[in-house]
């Protein structure tokens, strides 16, 4: 169930981060040194998590049903914009949201903390 969970949470914020075009910064942001995570921000980006995660199910319907390509990017835009927005109303820019992605992929304990917040986050919805 854990792994599960694990994998789930993985593949979703994995799909968050490319809605909200991030896939270049995470290439550029695991080249970096990892920063360490304060509560503070972990807190912020469950919160974000949660909202992102919320609109890519939102918009996973009318991203498939898109009659054209004109129609899907502007669908895409209209999410991404949004998505961009959930991050920025936790007080995170899409760098530091990127930074923390990658610490928590990387790091199993604070993962796990994450997952937890997650979870609560997802509880209060």
């Amino acid at each position: 169930m854990q792994k599960s969970l694990r994998n789930t949470f993985m593949l979703s914020v994995a799909v968050g981060l490319i809605g909200l075009g991030f896939s270049s910064l995470i290439l550029a942001q695991e080249l970096q040194e990892k920063a360490n995570v304060s509560d503070q921000d972990l807190k912020a980006f469950a919160k974000a998590y949660v909202e992102v995660d919320k609109i890519r199910l939102a918009y996973e319907p009318s991203l498939r049903n898109a009659r054209d390509p004109e129609q899907l990017q502007n669908i895409q835009r209209e999410a991404t914009v949004k998505m961009e927005k959930a991050v920025e109303d936790q007080g995170l820019t899409r760098e530091a949201y990127v930074r923390i992605f990658n610490s928590v992929k990387d790091d199993v304990e604070l993962r796990k903390k994450t997952l937890k917040l997650i979870q609560e986050e997802q509880e209060k919805s």
